[in-house]
């Protein structure tokens, strides 16, 4: 292999290592050595890349297969995030359970968690008195909204404009005919 195309290859293998970072092509383009000024078109063009969209692919797969991040595994943590029940944090009595007595399911919703303790008294009399504890959760909209949207339950309206102008192109060229 000539130096020119050792060079092209080390480009390209550099490009792809940079696009699994954050999937952007301008960026990883300019990490592997193409100009500033270029890196847009040379991000596209290699995305077009038949055999680099393979690379990607599977890069992406191996990644994935390590961490075990899988469709099913997204849905179903969606599906906890968008029907937790609150009432799996609290005690009848209105205390907040212990973390270890929490199902699963709801622990997963948690996405902060406080706790500070109170005290009564001022020097040797001073003793705990209490707890309090706050739990931040996930946002259940969210949570719901991306459901529905793999439920195909909502969709974006999008609006084309300028048809009108090339129906008339399309009937002119055809009239040329």
């Amino acid at each position: 292999m000539k130096n020119g195309q050792k060079a092209v290859k080390q480009r390209r293998t550099r490009f792809v290592k940079e696009y699994l970072i954050d999937q952007n092509a301008t960026r990883a383009a300019i990490a592997a050595g193409y100009s500033e000024k270029t890196a847009k078109a040379q991000g596209s063009r290699l995305l077009t890349d038949v055999d680099l969209q393979a690379e990607i692919e599977a890069a992406n797969n191996k990644v994935n297969a390590k961490l075990d991040l899988t469709i099913e595994r997204v849905k179903q943590e969606i599906a906890r995030l968008a029907f937790y029940d609150p009432a799996a944090f609290w005690n009848e009595n209105g205390t907040a359970k212990p973390i270890h007595e929490i199902p699963e399911d709801a622990r997963r919703a948690i996405a902060g968690f406080e706790t500070a303790e109170l005290f009564e008294g001022n020097g040797e009399d001073r003793g705990l008195a209490g707890y309090v504890k706050k739990f931040k959760l996930a946002d259940k909209t969210r949570a719901i909204e991306l459901a529905a949207r793999h439920l195909k339950m909502l969709t974006d309206k999008v609006e084309v404009t300028g048809a009108e102008a090339l129906v008339a192109r399309l009937q002119a060229a055809r009239a040329r005919l």
